[in-house]
């Protein structure tokens, strides 16, 4: 099933982004390595392009890794790693990053914001043992709803926006809250906290790089449904 969504991926991928040599089985199958097509020299895509392509398709085959210890690394590192070892958390915190791109404006920074003010909410009410319902549903249905949102181009007012981007922040920060184990509070909140904006930024950064060196808001759109796929590849491996 995972090789299914990432063959599907692959494909989205390249006809969103505009990519010239679409990516064929046989390719795939010769070379058994996905990064190793598409950044093969004899095919005909930019390096850009090429760049783009494998960075989402690499996010998709990432493994799960095991949360850093706070006994052995600290809160704050525990907390710092904490959203980048969930390929969940990193596409949506992306996705918010790339939405704020889109709308432009005051978005740049008030999505970013809501989302990290409202994800400590969050955090602080697992902490104190305050239950929120079907947490992880909600941070899958904030993948999916924030890439198709950069995917279709959705433009809202940013008041409508914010609002969006932080309810499902509430569910990303009670899922950090809840497991936050031996670790000191406030060190691994402000860790995690750090981590969000920084893919958040990430997110900003990829819109703008791939607004500027592929083809306008299809390059953007692309991310989009990268991420969308990739929202749909975590609910078929869970």
């Amino acid at each position: 099933m995972r090789s299914y969504f990432l063959n599907l991926a692959i494909a989205v991928t390249e006809q969103a982004l505009l990519i010239g040599t679409p990516l064929t089985i046989e390719e795939l199958n010769a070379t058994g390595s996905i990064v190793g097509v598409l950044t093969d020299p004899n095919r005909k895509e930019p390096t850009m392009k090429r760049i783009l392509t494998t960075a989402i398709l690499a996010l998709g085959a990432t493994p799960t890794v095991a949360h850093l210890s706070p006994e052995q690394h600290g809160s704050f590192a525990a907390g710092l790693s904490h959203p980048v070892f969930g390929l969940d958390h990193i596409l949506a915190m992306i996705a918010v990053g790339l939405w704020a791109a889109v709308l432009g404006g005051r978005a740049l920074w008030a999505l970013p914001a809501s989302f990290v003010g409202v994800m400590m909410l969050g955090y602080v009410a697992a902490v104190f043992g305050y239950g929120l319902p079907f947490v992880e549903p909600m941070i899958l249905l904030s993948v999916l709803a924030l890439g198709l949102a950069v995917a279709l181009s959705l433009y809202l007012p940013v008041l409508a926006a914010v609002g969006i981007v932080g309810v499902f922040a509430l569910f990303h920060g009670h899922a950090h809250g809840g497991e936050l184990g031996t670790a000191a509070a406030l060190s691994f909140g402000v860790g995690f906290a750090f981590s969000t904006a920084l893919l958040h930024g990430i997110g900003v950064a990829l819109a703008v790089a791939a607004g500027r060196a592929l083809t306008g808001t299809k390059a953007i759109r692309g991310l989009g449904w990268a991420t969308t796929l990739g929202g749909v590849w975590v609910i078929a491996a869970g």
